[in-house]
C-alpha cells in the first residue's frame, strides 16, 4: 500500500488527487458541480451531486493511474468548511440542498442574537463572530423553515454535519457520524476552548445536541469506506477544513507563521501555538490543527471574494475569456488612473464584518476600460489581504516576524503574488507544491498510516519557488492603502 487518496471537495468542483510515497501528486481527477442561486445573497449545492462527483474522481484518480484500490493505504479528506447539510439519519437523504459559507440569508438571525445581547458569549467561546457566515444560523433557518424538519430533530431522526462529515457518512454506509476538530471550529457551535459543543449556544439555535457529530482529532480513525465504492475498504484517516488544510500542507507548524490561500475567496492563517490569542481587530480565532488531543490555534481573516473577481470579468463583465487573461489585461492599465474596486458582492468579510454591504467601483474617469477594470480587481486582492495582515500583526505580540506563505490558483500568476508584494511591503513566499490544501489533508492520512514522516520532516520538506520582493515606493504603496480604505468606508456607508 503506497498510495494515499486526497478527496479535496471544494466550493465550484470535486477533486481527487493520488498522492504516491514520497508525498508526490501522480494523478488528479476534477468535476465541477452545480452552483445554484435562489434569491440575491443566497448560495447552494445540491448534497447528492457533491456526493455523485466525490465518487466519481475518486474512481477516476484510481483508473487514470492504474492503480487498485488496496494499494491506498489511506484517505484524506478536505472539504469547503461552513457549508451546512442536514440528512435523515436512517435513508441519509438530505432535507434540503446544502447551505453555502457564501449565503447571507441569516443574517437577520444573527442581527437578532447580536442585539439579544449575545455576541460577547458566543465570541468567547467559539472564536467567531455572529455571522451568516458560519453553520450555526444556517442550521437554525434550516429546522425553521423546512416543513417538519425541526419535529423531526427533535425526535432525533436528523443529523446535521458540514461537507466534511457528509462524506464520511455516506462513505462508511451511514456508519460514522464524525467530523474533526477544524470543521467543528466553524459552526459556532463548538467551544473551542473546553473542546466540546456548547450546549448553551446550541440551545440559542434551537440545534438538538444529538444532531451533531462526534468530533475527532485530523488525523484519527475515521471508520472505512464501504467495499463497493471503490473496490476495496479504505480507512479514511485524516479530516480537516480546506483553510487549515492548506496551513497543514504549506507546512505553518511553528507560531508566527502565515499562510494565504486564494481561491473562490481569500483565507489567511496565523499560526499562534497552544493558546488561542483573543483578536482586538475583529479577526476570527480558530483551531489550526489538532492532532493527539492537542488543539494548534490560529488567528483567521476572511475574505469573501478574491478568485471570483476574477470569475465577475470573465462570466459577469465579459471583458476576458479565461481567468489566466486577467493579468495580462491588468499590465496594460493606465498608470494615471486610481480605479478601486470594492468587490463586496456577498458582503465584506474580516476585519469589517458587514454582510449587507454591496460592491462598488470609485475612481472611474470616460477612459476607463477593461483594463483599469482588471488591473482593480486584482489590486482589490491585496488590499483585502492587506487589512488582513495589519490586524494580524497587530493582534499578535510578535507580528513583525510574520512569515507569509502563498497557495491557491491566484498564487500561480506572478503579476498578482508582485502586486500582493508591493501593497503590503512585505516578502511574499510560493512554496514549489501548489497542491497545498489536498497535501495537507493527504499528509494528516499518510502519517496516520505511517507512510509519512512526521511534523518536522515533513516541514523540512517544504520548498521554495519563489520569493516575491516588494518594489513600490512606500509613498505610493500607502497613497494606494489609503484610497482603499475611503473607497471601502464610501461603500460601506452606501
Amino acid at each position: 500500500m503506497r498510495y494515499i487518496l486526497a478527496i479535496d471537495q471544494g466550493t465550484t468542483s470535486t477533486r481527487a488527487i493520488l498522492f504516491d510515497a514520497s508525498m508526490t501528486p501522480v494523478q488528479i481527477a476534477q468535476r465541477e458541480f452545480t452552483q445554484h442561486y435562489p434569491q440575491a445573497g443566497w448560495v447552494e449545492h445540491d448534497p447528492e451531486e457533491i456526493w455523485t462527483t466525490t465518487v466519481e474522481v475518486c474512481r477516476a484518480a484510481l483508473a487514470k493511474a492504474g492503480v487498485e484500490a488496496d494499494q491506498v493505504a489511506g484517505i484524506g479528506i478536505t472539504n469547503q468548511r461552513e457549508t451546512t447539510v442536514i440528512w435523515d439519519r436512517d435513508s441519509g437523504t438530505p432535507i434540503h440542498n446544502a447551505i453555502v459559507w457564501q449565503d447571507r440569508r441569516t443574517a437577520p438571525i444573527c442581527t437578532a442574537l447580536r442585539e439579544a445581547g449575545h455576541g460577547e458569549m458566543v465570541h468567547a467561546r467559539t472564536g467567531l463572530l455572529l455571522d451568516p457566515y458560519f453553520s450555526g444560523t444556517k442550521v437554525k433557518w434550516l429546522l425553521d423553515t423546512v416543513p417538519g424538519a425541526r419535529a423531526r430533530a427533535d425526535r432525533g431522526e436528523l443529523l446535521f454535519g458540514t461537507i466534511d462529515s457528509f462524506l464520511i457518512w455516506r462513505l462508511t454506509g451511514g456508519r460514522i457520524h464524525a467530523t474533526d476538530a477544524t470543521n467543528a471550529a466553524r459552526t459556532l457551535m463548538y467551544d473551542i476552548h473546553r473542546g466540546a459543543w456548547d450546549d448553551e449556544i446550541c440551545g440559542l439555535l434551537g440545534v438538538p445536541m444529538a444532531m451533531l457529530p462526534e468530533v475527532r482529532d485530523s488525523a484519527a480513525d475515521f471508520g472505512a469506506t464501504e467495499l463497493d465504492i471503490l473496490g476495496a475498504k479504505l480507512p479514511i484517516l485524516g479530516v480537516a477544513g480546506d483553510q487549515q488544510a492548506a496551513t497543514i500542507g504549506q507546512a505553518c507548524f511553528s507560531p508566527g507563521m502565515m499562510k494565504s490561500t486564494y481561491g473562490t475567496g481569500c483565507f489567511a492563517l496565523l499560526n499562534t501555538g497552544a493558546t488561542p490569542v483573543a483578536s482586538t481587530h475583529r479577526m476570527l480565532t480558530t483551531i489550526a490543527y489538532q492532532l493527539e488531543g492537542k488543539p494548534t490555534y490560529a488567528l483567521e481573516g476572511s475574505i469573501f471574494i478574491a478568485g471570483a473577481a476574477v470569475q465577475w470579468l470573465r462570466d459577469g463583465l465579459g471583458i476576458i475569456e479565461t481567468a489566466a487573461q486577467s493579468g495580462e489585461l491588468a499590465a496594460q492599465a493606465d498608470p494615471g488612473q486610481s480605479v478601486t474596486l470594492v468587490p463586496a458582492f456577498t458582503g465584506l468579510g474580516a476585519p469589517y464584518w458587514a454582510p449587507e454591504c454591496r460592491g462598488a467601483v470609485f475612481g472611474l474617469t470616460r477612459n476607463s476600460g477593461p483594463a483599469e477594470f482588471a488591473k482593480a480587481a486584482l489590486d482589490s486582492v491585496a488590499f483585502q489581504t492587506r487589512d488582513l495582515w495589519e490586524a494580524m500583526r497587530a493582534d499578535w505580540e510578535d507580528g513583525a516576524q510574520v512569515v507569509l506563505r502563498v497557495d491557491g490558483g491566484m498564487s500561480a500568476s506572478d503579476r498578482t503574488m508582485q502586486g500582493l508584494a508591493d501593497l503590503l511591503g512585505a516578502p511574499v513566499d510560493r512554496p514549489v507544491m501548489q497542491e497545498t490544501t489536498a497535501l495537507g489533508a493527504a499528509w494528516l492520512a499518510g502519517m496516520r498510516a505511517g507512510l509519512y514522516p512526521g511534523m518536522q520532516a515533513f516541514a523540512a520538506n517544504w520548498a521554495l519557488d519563489r520569493r516575491f520582493e516588494p518594489v513600490m515606493a512606500p509613498t505610493d504603496r500607502e497613497a494606494a492603502y489609503t484610497r482603499w480604505r475611503r473607497a471601502v468606508r464610501a461603500a460601506m456607508a452606501f
